[in-house]
């Protein structure tokens, strides 16, 4: 969390959640519940906030969001309007007040009964509540969130600062460098989801160096810890990466990094879809080198679609995908299709024959 700033949270859930993905990729095979308890657990030291998406950042970043919580504020309601917003909201603080944490379901349900954004207006007016800072989300349980009161479980000291405008921008800048090490004004903009122009107007109050990156046409800005931190020797992992990941979340950069054009399909009807619903990017040390689109079914990590963009890449694409396997608790690997066809057999056997 201190070095990304932010991890984008998603519900879809077909190797394990996005989150979760996240933290394996970066560290290994550690146990899921640690993953959990680490970003919502008694010692978490995160919150959750509207960022690139909805994410979950480290607690000292509460005042840097001050500007947004602001913003939402003046314009007086989220996309879902209620009826008597005063009364709903102050029904549901009053809850929380009397009772405690509470999930939405306990608040009296989040959704009316229709499809996932038909919300109940005990959601709308916690979300909202939520929106402008009055209530915050430290903790879920079975991925539901659960909403306390600001006063009680934001310090004081995080609670009092209350920074202008210009001060949240450069602290997200600032936040936005440590997480990518090198960035143009516009890869700054979308880590945390904000106005090129506002990069552009704080980046000189700002401790970033710019620099020239070969085959960038823009400047790029330098942070001081990606400097600091680089190291000649360092080791790469062969992974299969969230499509939340930030690497992934913004596709020109991506591209730029890695000479790949890359799609989530997951919103895509099936029949036009060309890879498939999840496709995973393996990183294999500094290169993608192909795509996986999972599904786990019991013990088995079915592999429905393999795309291999590096014949050569074949047993790190192998490994990715026995390693992932053994981390949710699948024995078996199965591929029902590789990309190009001809292989099919030189993968399967790198995966039966580590």
């Amino acid at each position: 969390m201190a070095r990304l700033r932010g991890v984008q949270l998603d519900t879809i859930s077909v190797l394990a959640r996005s989150h979760e993905l996240v933290a394996y990729a970066r560290l290994g095979a550690i146990p899921r519940k640690k993953i959990e308890d680490a970003y919502w657990g008694p010692q978490a030291e995160t919150f959750e906030y509207w960022s690139h998406a909805a994410c979950v950042l480290p607690l000292e970043m509460w005042p840097a969001f001050a500007a947004q919580r602001r913003s939402r504020t003046e314009r007086g309601f989220r996309w879902h309007q209620l009826e008597d917003q005063e009364l709903s909201c102050a029904g549901v603080l009053q809850r929380l007040r009397d009772e405690g944490p509470r999930t939405a379901r306990e608040l009296g349900g989040a959704k009316k009964g229709g499809v996932w954004w038909d919300w109940s207006e005990v959601k709308i007016a916690v979300e909202w509540l939520l929106d402008v800072g009055t209530v915050v989300c430290r903790e879920r349980r079975g991925f539901e969130r659960v909403y306390d009161l600001a006063e009680r479980v934001i310090p004081s000291g995080l609670r009092d600062q209350e920074l202008d405008s210009e001060s949240c921008a450069r602290i997200l800048v600032e936040s936005a460098a440590i997480a990518m090490g090198v960035a143009t004004a516009k890869d700054l903009a979308a880590y945390h989801g904000f106005a090129a122009s506002t990069v552009r107007s704080v980046l000189p109050t700002t401790t970033l160096r710019p620099v020239k990156v070969e085959g960038w046409r823009e400047i790029a800005y330098l942070s001081e810890s990606a400097e600091k931190g680089l190291q000649p020797n360092m080791r790469g992992r062969n992974v299969m990466l969230s499509p939340f990941d930030s690497l992934l979340w913004d596709r020109a950069r991506l591209e730029r990094l890695f000479k790949i054009a890359y799609r989530l399909e997951a919103y895509v009807p099936a029949p036009k879809r060309v890879v498939g619903y999840f496709a995973m990017p393996v990183l294999s040390n500094d290169r993608i080198v192909g795509l996986v689109d999972p599904k786990r079914v019991g013990t088995t990590l079915h592999a429905r679609h393999v795309v291999v963009h590096h014949a050569g890449a074949i047993d790190q694409i192998a490994l990715a995908l026995r390693e992932a396997a053994a981390w949710v608790g699948c024995d078996t690997v199965s591929i029902d299709r590789v990309t190009p066809m001809e292989l099919t057999s030189s993968l399967e056997s790198s995966l039966n024959n580590p």
